[in-house]
């Protein structure tokens, strides 16, 4: 066995004490702040469509076992740019005049001011029962409502004016979750009843306006419900 020489343990010593290498790994790239962010808003406006779309899935439909009513509430829908009814509103009113004349209240609250145009949709909607055979002394047009929540809380006030305690509320079969998640709120026995379309819908009509109402009814549960200052 060869000898060790004072040079040799000092190049021993040297070796062992510098640092083992490890074998390098690859950093995993950290998502810069400009793709994070979109991604997080991305992923907040999903959650909230889901949200929006599961509580009109779950809405409720009414709050009485109630057949008859003290009043029937139509839900406004614009009239066309001459002061017609539009195919929806029509829709509305017509259904409203069928349950009035099959005897489940004695009177419509017709509901609807100028929010799209200058036309109050009330008012339209009030000449069109007439014409249709509804005596002026069982309408009632409340025209100052500019959306969903005041047709309610408004319609609401009449009831309580009057003393009367109870409505069917007819619209449209996509906006009625949305209403009755309001409705719901409000201090009225009632139900809602569909007005159904008098004219055919296109799968991507009916798709278009099921997303609409999906995004007024987050607007509504996370903003209208809590800030609107009609008293809901």
């Amino acid at each position: 066995m060869p000898a060790r020489t004072p040079q040799t343990l000092r190049r021993n010593t040297r070796s062992s004490r510098r640092p083992r290498h490890r074998h390098a790994h690859p950093r995993r790239k950290r998502l810069d702040w400009k793709v994070k962010l979109p991604l997080a808003g991305c992923g907040i406006v999903v959650v909230l469509f889901l949200w929006g779309a599961i509580a009109r899935a779950l809405a409720p439909s009414s709050n009485t076992h109630f057949t008859r009513f003290d009043a029937i509430i139509v839900l406004g829908s614009p009239a066309d740019g001459d002061g017609n009814p539009s195919p929806t509103q029509l829709a509305r009113v017509t259904e409203g005049v069928h349950e009035y004349e099959r005897g489940v209240a004695p009177r419509l609250i017709l509901t609807g001011g100028p929010a799209h145009n200058r036309f109050v949709e009330a008012e339209v909607m009030a000449r069109t029962a007439h014409a249709e055979g509804i005596p002026d002394s069982a309408i009632i047009v409340e025209g100052r409502a500019m959306n969903t929540v005041q047709n309610a809380c408004y319609s609401t006030r009449i009831l309580q004016e009057h003393g009367w305690r109870s409505a069917e509320v007819v619209s449209s079969p996509s906006h009625l979750p949305r209403a009755g998640l309001i409705f719901n709120r409000l201090p009225v026995e009632w139900r809602t009843h569909v007005a159904p379309s008098l004219e055919p819908q296109s799968a991507f009509s009916a798709g278009e306006t099921a997303f609409l109402e999906t995004l007024k009814t987050v607007h509504f549960l996370i903003w209208s419900r809590w800030m609107d200052g009609c008293g809901t």
